[in-house]
């Protein structure tokens, strides 16, 4: 059986502003610290590959957990986040704005709806679907922790797992940093999750269990 553990990487250094495929940032103190205790959560669950998009902030969130686990650390470029155009940089804002009227758009139906320069739930979709897969394909019967950023986690769950899709955007729920997604493979060759979006306790106790940065919506 081929699980994967979808995770988002740890807390960036700037986790205030959008950070699209634009932006190579790094992670903060503490977002070293959460990835060396997701590191350490991991350990014993049997990870056999560690896969994460080539970005910095999801190479050194996945970096300390191939070392903890003894597995490869490979790169899936595909997996990167969002191209955003001319928001990358600036202040997020959960009350107005072009990206919480992009998702409103999205649940809505107009899922090619995209301001300029940025990806679409559809192009989304087209870029990370076969990649999720080649990854899958690559390490059948494997189990792999796969770091990607939060709208790629987010699109990704949206599309792979029945009963969802771009109308539950909100449903879904948010993706905090490390949050954790474990899907295993279907006998019909879809996707299931055994859970969603859960920070493992060692990461959330670094922050008193509160999410930190601003979560999924900040493009991270």
């Amino acid at each position: 059986m081929t699980t994967i553990w979808l995770t988002r990487h740890a807390e960036t250094a700037l986790p205030t502003v959008f950070h699209g495929a634009e932006s190579d940032v790094g992670l903060s103190d503490l977002g070293r610290r959460q990835a060396g205790a997701a590191a350490g959560w991991f350990v014993g669950r049997g990870v056999t590959a560690v896969v994460s998009s080539g970005m910095l902030r999801a190479r050194d969130t996945a970096a300390p957990v191939a070392a903890a686990c003894g597995g490869p650390h490979l790169i899936e470029p595909d997996l990167h986040e969002r191209r955003v155009g001319g928001l990358s940089g600036t202040p997020f804002s959960s009350v107005g704005g072009p990206w919480p009227d992009t998702i409103d758009r999205w649940e809505a139906g107009d899922t090619a709806f995209a301001t300029p320069g940025a990806e679409s739930f559809d192009d989304l979709r087209r870029r990370l679907l076969p990649a999720f897969e080649r990854v899958a394909e690559r390490h059948a019967g494997g189990r792999v922790v796969v770091v990607a950023h939060g709208v790629v986690c987010k699109v990704l769950l949206l599309c792979l797992l029945p009963g969802y899709g771009p109308a539950a955007w909100k449903r879904l729920g948010r993706v905090p940093n490390l949050a954790v997604s474990e899907l295993t493979r279907t006998a019909a060759g879809g996707w299931a999750a055994a859970e969603l979006l859960q920070v493992p306790p060692p990461v959330a106790a670094l922050s008193d269990g509160a999410p930190t940065g601003v979560g999924e919506k900040s493009q991270g």
